[in-house]
């Protein structure tokens, strides 16, 4: 198998001159950050997602930090999340004092599996974060409706997710939280950036307030004049520039076209790798249209001569950037050291040993995904 000449990464971001020019021209304004490019950029998600409101925070972990601190969670609250995610999620419940619990995925969707959710439930429980894993919404029917009858708040991690659909409606407007990430290998970039969109005004307000240290109007401010504010709570400053606010509403111009790109690179894939039995090509939830952040496939290594290791290594020096996501969460050795053990998900981890992430981007050719299924091809034969 020839090397390709160029390096193929599993995700890359997609800069036109449009957006460089977009970013100068804010460079060039009186307002490098706390300017009119925020409010924009949200209204602009919001109004794609359908949802009343977005706040915008400069990375995807301090949008769910913000989005653990309006829900209130506090020491000793419990929320249930998925183990195939990155740290973030669960790390954000940390920061707030609470405690992670780790349910186990579907091995059809290897999503969080709502049935998972209803065995971790406790008086202790305070909220549910789910992930749609790969950009494949999660069955959040179920999952709002196990939230309502517990009083959960739910907090849809859709890191992976913007421009998916569930039940004919885009993700980000039927949670009661839910954040995007704009990290440049994510659906639409702004060089870090993240946000929350939600349709109560109780959450929007929190949110606002928490990003920008606590801090804002009240009537007495009005009393004293326009220069006086207050902080009342311990906030972060979490605010997003104006700069990544306009790469990102000149990005939002493409969104439609890089989902549909994806689609059609996750849609070769199926057709080239259906029917081989050492790989399980990814299934979809019905009513979900997954907006293909990542392209997973399981390796059954029982059926090949070589550990999945070893044809990582191989497609890498092939120069195809293939990748594994993810680990499970509480494995890593800081979760380790807070007590929690392997073997509490076994579907989880078994998904973690198959896993391996194809590259999947929009500027990708079909050539591109001819040369990753021929190596992979040629690798497992």
């Amino acid at each position: 198998m020839k090397k390709r000449e160029t390096f193929l990464p599993y995700g890359h971001q997609s800069i036109t001159e449009k957006d460089i020019q977009a970013v100068v021209e804010t460079l060039r304004s009186p307002y490098l950050t706390q300017g009119p490019k925020i409010e924009e950029f949200e209204k602009s998600v919001a109004h794609y997602v359908g949802a009343k409101y977005a706040v915008a925070f400069s990375n995807g972990t301090a949008a769910l930090h913000g989005a653990c601190y309006a829900a209130g969670i506090v020491e000793g609250d419990e929320v249930i999340t998925s183990p195939i995610t990155f740290v973030a999620t669960s790390n954000a419940v940390l920061y707030c004092g609470g405690t992670p619990v780790f349910a186990d995925i579907d091995e059809q969707t290897y999503n969080i599996d709502p049935n998972e959710i209803l065995n971790k439930i406790t008086t202790k429980t305070k909220a549910i974060i789910p992930i749609d894993f790969t950009g494949q919404p999660v069955d959040l029917n179920k999952i709002m409706g196990i939230a309502n009858e517990h009083n959960l708040v739910v907090i849809e991690d859709g890191a992976h997710s913007f421009g998916a659909t569930y039940k004919g409606k885009k993700v980000g407007s039927q949670a009661h939280m839910t954040m995007f990430s704009f990290h440049p290998v994510k659906p639409i970039t702004t060089g870090e950036g993240g946000i929350i969109t939600t349709n109560s005004e109780e959450y929007y307000v929190k949110l606002r307030s928490f990003r920008s240290h606590g801090i804002g109007k009240t009537p007495y401010s009005a009393e004293q004049g326009e220069w006086y504010y207050e902080m009342m709570d311990l906030g972060y400053n979490y605010r997003m520039t104006d700069i990544q606010a306009t790469l990102g509403l000149s990005q939002m111009n493409r969104i439609d076209r890089f989902i549909e790109r994806r689609r059609e690179i996750a849609k070769l894939y199926n057709e080239k790798l259906a029917g081989i039995p050492a790989i399980t090509i990814p299934e979809q939830l019905t009513g979900t249209e997954s907006g293909w952040h990542l392209y997973s496939i399981q390796i059954n290594s029982s059926l090949l001569s070589k550990p999945r290791k070893e044809i990582f290594e191989e497609m890498r020096a092939l120069n195809i950037g293939v990748h594994v996501h993810y680990i499970p969460v509480y494995w890593h050795p800081y979760y380790q050291e807070l007590g929690y053990e392997k073997g509490i998900c076994p579907k989880a981890e078994k998904w973690y040993d198959h896993a391996l992430t194809l590259p999947i981007f929009p500027e990708m050719t079909d050539e591109d995904v001819v040369d990753v299924v021929n190596a992979l091809k040629k690798l497992i034969s």
